[in-house]
């Protein structure tokens, strides 16, 4: 069974990055274009979350400004669809903010990061192997920006990559669901855009941009993760949703 692709939009890029190019389910489609150009349908769950899931679809759920921690009702309601979506075996990935809605979701902690903020090209290290990182090597660059983190994990979940200021960059939560803290749609003109947009409170907390912006880099193998995970999902290397039949398994 071949799936579509489900962008949950939870926020929006800021402003400049917006107006180039276009919001999350755009990004996610270029970056994942080596791997999926099927339809994309992009549901906003600030406003119009359905009630149950499209059939047939495969869910990714887009980063946010909003933090899980505030408990906005939004967020709460879609925590509740997420927590029905995993039953139902639907192939999830979140990315950021819908990493952590995910583990909070599910029984984890997000907390804000003792480490503080992290935003920039930076390098991740894989600590498990799963089909997920398939040609991915044990250390790759993303590009990131996030102040919260997942804390705790919730029951059952595996911790599959971890970066300096955060221990939980890439979670297995089970058999169908994936998160990843980092952003595998965030090119270097996006990341610059960021870093820009971020400019004055960067300052003020110390951090230099204009070295940050020379840092920046293509992140391939943080695309690579999300090309994994749709070519699991589209092609039912994962398990299909309750009563659809067998899958394949992983």
């Amino acid at each position: 069974m071949l799936r579509n692709m489900l962008v949950l939009t939870t926020g929006d890029p800021v402003p400049a990055m917006l107006e180039a190019r276009g919001p999350f389910s755009n990004m996610i489609a270029a970056a994942a274009r080596g791997a999926y150009e099927g339809p994309i349908e992009s549901i906003d769950a600030r406003t119009s979350l359905p009630e149950t899931p499209p059939d047939g679809a495969f869910i990714v759920i887009t980063g946010s400004s909003a933090y899980v921690t505030e408990r906005d009702p939004w967020v709460l309601k879609t925590e509740a669809f997420l927590r029905d979506v995993v039953a139902r075996g639907v192939p999830v990935l979140g990315i950021c903010f819908g990493h952590q809605l995910l583990a909070q979701a599910l029984g984890g902690e997000v907390v804000k990061n003792p480490r503080g903020r992290e935003i920039g090209s930076v390098h991740i290290d894989v600590t498990g192997g799963d089909p997920i990182l398939d040609g991915v090597p044990e250390r790759f660059i993303a590009n990131v920006t996030h102040l919260e983190t997942v804390g705790t994990p919730p029951p059952g979940a595996t911790i599959l990559a971890r970066s300096s200021r955060d221990d939980h960059q890439i979670l297995r939560f089970n058999a169908t669901t994936y998160g990843v803290q980092f952003h595998p749609e965030l090119d270097p003109f996006i990341m610059h855009g960021y870093l820009e947009a971020r400019r004055p409170i960067l300052e003020l907390e110390g951090l230099d941009v204009d070295a940050h912006k020379e840092k920046t880099t293509d992140a391939p193998f943080a695309v690579k993760v999300l090309e994994n995970f749709i070519r699991l999902a589209t092609v039912s290397s994962l398990p299909p949703p309750a009563g659809e039949g067998p899958g394949m398994g992983v």
